[in-house]
């Protein structure tokens, strides 16, 4: 039988407007997050939210003991429901994710928050190479331009070219009302 859980990934003050490192589009993709959550929490579903807190206190974003640092309150963690604290892109990597959701027998995982081409896509792979069913949630996550080699790499485009190879092998991708509907 099927046990999904959510894992909302970084949606973290810092990256809303007024943060330190604000992100493209993520007032909609924080709501759409959040509608996934409530949704989660009506159905009883695992919910677990993921944290990113750099160790330097010289890091450019995400400072512990900050007001940057914290979970948006769009998407607030209630009592009993995991915030798992990570340093590095993949949730999974040198954090418990991965024993809480074996200890919830949990098969498939809901991915959504933030960055789209760092921490969404290094969580989303990983979670796929642990053996669990991945589905990223296209409207639900959140990048910023970027640039390399004197190329500007606009947000929208850097977003799709990350799900489109989530896509091939790694992950169902969909919206928010079309996972709603599962």
């Amino acid at each position: 039988m099927t046990k999904r859980a959510l894992v909302i990934v970084d949606l973290q003050n810092d990256y809303f407007p007024n943060g330190k490192f604000e992100l493209t589009n993520i007032v909609p993709a924080a709501e759409n997050a959040a509608r996934l959550l409530r949704a989660a929490r009506a159905k009883g579903e695992f919910v677990v939210h993921v944290q990113h807190v750099f160790a330097s206190p010289e890091a450019p974003f995400f400072v512990k003991g900050t007001p940057g640092v914290e979970i948006n309150p769009a998407v607030q963690n209630l009592e009993g429901e995991p915030v798992v604290v990570k340093h590095r892109p993949n949730s999974f990597l040198e954090t418990d994710l991965n024993a809480r959701l074996i200890a919830k027998d949990i098969t498939d995982v809901v991915i959504c928050g933030a960055m789209s081409h760092m921490c969404i896509d290094a969580t989303a792979r990983a979670a796929a190479d642990l053996g669990y069913t991945v589905t990223v949630v296209h409207d639900a996550i959140a990048t910023r331009d970027l640039e390399f080699g004197g190329v500007h790499v606009p947000a929208a485009q850097v977003q799709a070219a990350f799900l489109a190879a989530l896509a091939s092998s790694y992950a169902a991708i969909v919206a928010t009302d079309e996972q709603l509907q599962r």
